[in-house]
Formats: C-alpha cells, sequence, structure tokens
C-alpha cells in the first residue's frame, strides 16, 4: 500500500487531502504541529469579538474521522528532518513517519526583518494564539482605560506596519470594534487612534486603483492615519521610528510587513526563491524529486503565463486540488495534469459589515453587498468541513 504524507494542515494541506481520500487503497498521513486548521483570514473577526475560536479554527482530528477512508491519521507532531532518499519524516516527538510521496503544505510565517530593532516587541497576529494574547492584551487596556477614566485618559495608540491586505483588514476591524465599543458604553474616555504605515505610495500595493480608492477613503472614515512611503525603522518602549525621522508613540505594534516559507522547506534540498518558497513546475512538483510537491504559500506558484500568483485561499486550493490529484496519477500510472492557477477575484474586510472587492477582474464591488459575498465565499469553504468534523466528532464519541 503506497504511504502519501502531507505536511500542514492549512488549506492547501485540506484541499489535497480531499483529493487523496478518494482512493481507499492507499494510507494517508496528515502531520501538523497544532492540532487545528486556522482559518487565518477569519482571525481578524475574532479580535473584533465578531467570533469565537471555535469559528475561526477546524479540528483537524475530528476532521480526518469524519472522512470515509480506513487508512487515513492525523499526527500531531514538530517535523524536524525529512530524509528524502530514505523516505523518512523525523520528528521531535522521537516519531519516524516514512512516505512513497509527500505534499509539502506547512505554508509562511510573518518575516521580521533583523535590521529592525525592537521588532520582537510587535504582535504576529499571523498566529492564532498570538492573535489571542494580543486581543487578550487590548481588551484589558481598553478596561484600565475606562476603569481610570477620571483620574486619567492616556492615548491608546495602535500602529500596524504593513498596509497589504492583513495590515488593512486589521487595521479597518480594529477601528471598527473600537468605535462601537465607545459608542454603546458611551464612555469618555475614547481616545484611541491606529496608524497604518505602508512602505508603498499607498496601500494595497499591486491591487487595482479602484479597490485601492475604496479602501483609503474607508480606512479614512474610520479615522485611520494612513502614513505612506514611509518605513519602520525601530521601536521603541513607547515609540515607532519611522524612516522619515517621526517618532509616534504606541501602545501596541502589529507587524504585517512580509512573509517567509515555513523553516519546514530547509529540510529538504530542492530550488527556493529568497523567501523560502519552493519553487515548483505546473504539476505542483519540486524540481530534484518527482514524488516530492508543494502547494499553498510555502511554494512559489505560476501560472501557464508565468506571472508569479500571490499566496492566497484561491492559489492554496488550486495548487492543493492539483497536487492532490497528480498523486493520485502518479500512483495509478496516469498522466499528470497542469494547474493554472487563476485568481477569481479578491475581497476585503473593511470593518463591521463593510467590505470591497474585485470578481473576475470584471466587477468592482463594495459595502453590504461585498461583505456577504466574502461571507458566502467563507461558508461555502468552512461548512463542508464542519459536516465532516460533526460526523468525526460522533465517531470518536462512539469508541
Amino acid at each position: 500500500m503506497k504511504k502519501v504524507v502531507i505536511i500542514g494542515g492549512g488549506y492547501a494541506g485540506i484541499y489535497a487531502l480531499r483529493e487523496l481520500v478518494k482512493n481507499k487503497n492507499i494510507k494517508i498521513t496528515l502531520i501538523d504541529k497544532h492540532t487545528y486548521h486556522n482559518l487565518q483570514p477569519e482571525v481578524y473577526d475574532l479580535i473584533a469579538n465578531k467570533s469565537t475560536f471555535a469559528d475561526v479554527t477546524i479540528d483537524l482530528t475530528t476532521l480526518c474521522k469524519g472522512f470515509e477512508h480506513n487508512h487515513l491519521d492525523f499526527k500531531n507532531l514538530k517535523v524536524r528532518k525529512i530524509d528524502v532518499e530514505n523516505k523518512k519524516i523525523f520528528t521531535e516527538e522521537q516519531e519516524i513517519v516514512e512516505f512513497d510521496y509527500l505534499i509539502m503544505a506547512a505554508g509562511t510565517r510573518t518575516f521580521f526583518p533583523p535590521t529592525i530593532s525592537g521588532l520582537n516587541n510587535a504582535d504576529d497576529i499571523k498566529k492564532l494564539h498570538r492573535a489571542i494574547s494580543f486581543k487578550q492584551r487590548f481588551e484589558k487596556q481598553l478596561f484600565e482605560k475606562i476603569r481610570d477614566e477620571l483620574k486619567q485618559c492616556a492615548d491608546t495608540h495602535i500602529v500596524v506596519v504593513g498596509a497589504g491586505l492583513s495590515g488593512v483588514e486589521i487595521a479597518a476591524e480594529m477601528a471598527y470594534y473600537s468605535i462601537k465599543f465607545f459608542k454603546r458604553g458611551n464612555f469618555s474616555c475614547d481616545n484611541l487612534k491606529i496608524s497604518i504605515v505602508s512602505s508603498s505610495s499607498s496601500i494595497l500595493p499591486g491591487l487595482k486603483q479602484d479597490l485601492i480608492n475604496i479602501s483609503q477613503k474607508r480606512l479614512k472614515d474610520l479615522g485611520i492615519n494612513v502614513i505612506t512611503n514611509t518605513k519602520l525603522q525601530e521601536i521603541g518602549e513607547n515609540y515607532c521610528e519611522l524612516s522619515n525621522g517621526t517618532k509616534i508613540p504606541h501602545s501596541f505594534v502589529v507587524f504585517t510587513g512580509g512573509i517567509e516559507a515555513s523553516t519546514i522547506s530547509s529540510e529538504i534540498d530542492v530550488s527556493k526563491n529568497a523567501k523560502g518558497q519552493i519553487i515548483v513546475n505546473e504539476f505542483m512538483q519540486t524540481d530534484k524529486y518527482e514524488n516530492i510537491f508543494a502547494a499553498g504559500d510555502i511554494a512559489e506558484i505560476r501560472d501557464n503565463k508565468g506571472e508569479l500568483m500571490p499566496p492566497s485561499v484561491t492559489i492554496a486550493r488550486h495548487s492543493g486540488i492539483n497536487a492532490g490529484k497528480n498523486v493520485l496519477n502518479m500512483i495509478k500510472g496516469k498522466t499528470l495534469i497542469k494547474c493554472n492557477p487563476k485568481l477569481d477575484g479578491i475581497l476585503i474586510a473593511l470593518g463591521g459589515t463593510y467590505a470591497a472587492g474585485d470578481i473576475y477582474g470584471m466587477l468592482t464591488v463594495k459595502g453590504r453587498l461585498a461583505y456577504e459575498i466574502k461571507k458566502y465565499v467563507f461558508s461555502s469553504y468552512r461548512s463542508p468541513l464542519l459536516k465532516l468534523i460533526k460526523k468525526g466528532y460522533s465517531k470518536l464519541k462512539k469508541i
């Protein structure tokens, strides 16, 4: 029986798994250092108290139990070494997992440039546990602000560094949440400020200008201070120093300035880019090992015109499905299928029930309509997984 291993239970890994389980005569092992699939684009709702921990995660144990596959296992392990010649994966827990085919889908992490002094004091909300920690500390500061409002009314200043999708969405959600919080409580000490810092000439670099304009106006309406053409130089105890020489005070610094591949990518000797992402061919295979695939953010993925695809759930879906299908095709001796990833569009959460989006490059939407489309897209992904984890939970309770 052929053994297939997926490292990473994120979007790409789950999409690959959903293809692999169609073959009931292979052994499938999903490995992740976490016990849950983090629905990362929805974490901002968690921080803004629009959802709970359960709403932004999928339990991997019950998910795997929910599939009708007798040879599927989930292992909560930390990968430390991959022996590609002997097809063995070594873990921190001293467990060795063997494979015939391997799909690398461990994603990316926030890149913290070592040249920026004090950056270790910034918050990284890409990691769920750190997002929860930020949420708790932020709410504690709000409580202390209200508790002491007659004695002092100190500013609370959140500085978001990086004005890509993550930075814009977290800034908008936090601003909207704060406005609603102070309005609902009619608290007198309502001086919370949010700044977003972009090293580019605008927010959301690389996106269509109409999306940028809509988002820029929304941030302004929410009272967010947008600083462009400026880089973060240093994070001091109570201030951020910028490349234009100004210093702005901070209570919290959220850093979303860039990404790099998971460190697991360094465990295999294949071609990678400067971010550590694995360079794959049109079949999602690595350049040296035809039995090792990479999908999702951990891979450098291009379309059939050679254009680089940005890390996104859409590209994770295309590449994950393709990697899963091609592993099955290799097992059956069939011709591999080329992956031609395309962006279906982009949807940006901009606080509350307001969003902006580009649909298939043909239609720009904004406001409540864009928000409802975004929620529908999320629900269409999450709902089938919820059915599987409910089925898996029932199975576990019968054991």
